[in-house]
């Protein structure tokens, strides 16, 4: 089935995967709402989606900030009036820190954003979701390779994305009442200005630099396009796309 008809909103749609899934999602027909914190970004997004560019908007949104995500989720009601599908994607990072190195400012901007920042736009999106007519919809959060292992000097990271895999097991269980459905899509070295540094080598568990396999972004994409896209009977609660020859199963 396709999105025609359908309303998603894709956070951190300015670069990236984020970028990708929301180019994916208008391809596939679906009205795309994209947020994201610089508003020149979000236009050159919606700029790429072509002749389609009508089924889109931009809301320039910190997600950190709930008075923000308020203003966007009355932005979606505003001009759609529902929401089907949240690509609940934005996040970031902080250089590379060993633990016994590691400082409250980098912890706390971190979980600002991959955290706190998750949960106020699911937060929104399920409410919106249960209470509109005829109700439900599916909530996707990006967790991330680091949601399974670690990487070195990645503490806030991968306890952010551990953390991510609670969140969405307590929607998808809270929201079945509500006919809304939750699933995680865990992201492998997604070729994006975030995984640059890839192509120069990063630190491995066995304290080597490494440079590591990528793939297109354009995999997570069609992955977010399937999960989305699959019958309200199903939910894909957990994905795993990776570049095929990255570290990760195994050794290495």
């Amino acid at each position: 089935m396709d999105g025609t008809g359908k309303i998603a909103l894709v956070t951190g749609a300015g670069s990236g995967v984020g970028r990708a899934a929301a180019l994916a999602l208008v391809a596939d027909g679906y009205s795309v709402v994209l947020a994201g914190r610089r508003a020149d970004a979000l236009a050159e997004t919606a700029s790429l989606a072509g002749t389609a560019a009508g089924r889109t908007l931009a809301v320039p949104t910190d997600v950190t900030q709930p008075a923000q995500v308020d203003a966007l989720f009355a932005a979606i009601k505003d001009r759609f009036g529902r929401l089907d599908v949240l690509f609940n994607n934005a996040g970031g990072n902080v250089p590379s820190t060993n633990f016994g190195d590691f400082t409250w400012e980098q912890w706390t901007s971190v979980v600002a954003v991959n955290l706190n920042g998750c949960f106020l736009v699911a937060n929104a999106a399920f409410r919106m979701m249960r209470d509109q007519t005829p109700r439900g919809g599916r909530i996707i959060n990006n967790g991330s390779i680091s949601a399974h292992t670690p990487r070195p000097g990645s503490a806030a990271y991968t306890s952010t994305k551990h953390a991510i895999t609670g969140l969405t097991k307590s929607i998808a269980l809270d929201g079945r009442k509500f006919d809304i459905a939750c699933g995680q899509i865990d992201i492998g070295n997604a070729a994006t200005p975030m995984t640059a540094r890839m192509a120069r080598g990063v630190p491995q568990a066995d304290g080597t630099m490494q440079v590591e396999p990528t793939m297109h972004a354009d995999n997570v994409g069609r992955t977010i396009v399937y999960m989305a896209g699959i019958g309200a009977d199903a939910n894909a609660l957990f994905v795993v796309v990776k570049a095929t020859k990255m570290p990760f199963e195994g050794r290495g």
